[in-house]
């Protein structure tokens, strides 16, 4: 069985975000760049799959120089091969374009399963892994918490309000990530050693066929970046009796907060 898994590094979430000074983007100096938290059950998935029915894992990224670290993780977890498209024009890419570019080499490369995230934790979209399977024209089962492939076909347990669903679709699919799926190994001292000698291959988009002025052209643009307005601090709410309390916390939403 041939996986790919769609991967993104994005910066930790225990990283101090500032906005950069153009107010349209964040400073990423002192950041620290991970896999994306949903990308790595997608890598974890991927890699149980191929050792429970064979074939090889492929990780797919679009970014900058620093993404290879975040695929050499990956590698180093138990992926097999790794690609990367590094293109100056991938910067100014909103989800579409991302998707776009996604999908253009896997046009030209054989695969039976596509793993992504759910979304990533740096704009949170949900778009990009529906986005690849729309334009590759292949079914998509997304929020998934359970699978299981057989005959050809897989059958995904997803997470809906208030419960769960089952789908069953035929192979070739994409299906994304959701938090109960699995629980991501880590690297180990080995797999690190590994992952420094397997494959991965660097390719602009002129090599998978794209213009840069186009592919690069997004549909959406970041205006302005700002941090939320800080919250009021609250109140206590004191007395002698709980009788007191809800009295005050009447006349407190009534006078002050006048919601009531």
């Amino acid at each position: 069985m041939e996986i790919i898994v769609l991967l993104k590094q994005v910066p930790s979430t225990e990283s101090f975000i500032e906005i950069a000074e153009d107010e349209m983007s964040i400073k990423k100096d002192d950041i620290k760049f991970v896999i994306n938290p949903y990308d790595e059950f997608a890598v974890e998935e991927a890699i149980r799959l191929k050792e429970t029915h064979g074939g090889s894992v492929t990780i797919l990224s679009a970014g900058t120089d620093k993404t290879v670290e975040a695929i050499r993780t990956a590698l180093a977890m138990g992926a097999d091969k790794g690609i990367l498209i590094n293109d100056p024009a991938i910067e100014g890419c909103d989800a579409l374009g991302t998707a776009r570019i996604l999908a253009a080499v896997l046009k030209d490369t054989p695969f039976d399963l596509i793993i992504a995230g759910q979304r990533a934790v740096d704009d949170d979209n949900f778009q990009v892994g529906l986005a690849v399977a729309e334009f590759l024209s292949i079914p998509h089962i997304s929020m998934v918490i359970k699978q299981e492939i057989t005959d050809g076909k897989i059958r995904c347990q997803r997470t809906v309000e208030g419960g769960s669903v089952t789908l069953e679709a035929r192979l070739p699919v994409l299906f994304t990530t959701q938090r109960g799926l699995n629980e991501p190994r880590y690297a180990s001292l080995p797999g690190i050693m590994k992952a420094k000698k397997k494959p991965l291959d660097i390719k602009t988009l002129e090599d998978i066929g794209l213009d840069s002025e186009k592919a690069g052209k997004p549909m959406t643009k970041i205006t302005a970046m700002k941090f939320p307005p800080e919250r009021k601090e609250g109140k206590i709410i004191e007395g002698e009796s709980a009788r007191e309390k809800a009295a005050a916390l009447v006349m407190a939403l009534r006078e002050e907060a006048r919601v009531i």
